[in-house]
């Protein structure tokens, strides 16, 4: 999960070089930064990002660079008692997807796989 505060300070920071844009997910511009570092705009363009940045709300920085994120809760129901093997196959795929894309964190994530692997 991308966080808004991290972005500011390494556009307020290291805009120049771009490294808030990858952060952002932003490759493209990230690159396009690295490559006018030299001539200060992408400091200057960094400089204004970092105060966008703050002055987003967190709604809307988590519907623009964290997508699918609706909580910290994942919205997952798993039924561990009388699932089969097959089952809890495609449960820990769900599960490892939703941690690979920061909606869950690593401890949800490891707490949940045990339950899962417990019940087997």
């Amino acid at each position: 999960m991308k966080d808004k505060t991290v972005a500011a300070l390494l556009a307020i920071f290291l805009g120049w070089a771009g490294i808030h844009k990858f952060y952002l997910g932003e490759t493209l511009a990230g690159i396009l930064y690295l490559t006018f570092f030299w001539t200060g705009i992408p400091a200057l363009i960094g400089f204004f990002e970092c105060i966008g940045l703050l002055v987003m709300s967190d709604q809307d920085f988590n519907a623009k660079y964290n997508p699918g994120l609706t909580g910290r809760s994942a919205p997952v129901s798993l039924a561990y008692s009388n699932e089969s093997s097959k089952d809890k196959a495609s449960t820990l795929r769900e599960l490892k997807n939703l941690y690979e894309a920061d909606i869950i964190t690593a401890e949800e994530f490891e707490e949940k796989r045990r339950k899962i692997l417990d019940s087997m």
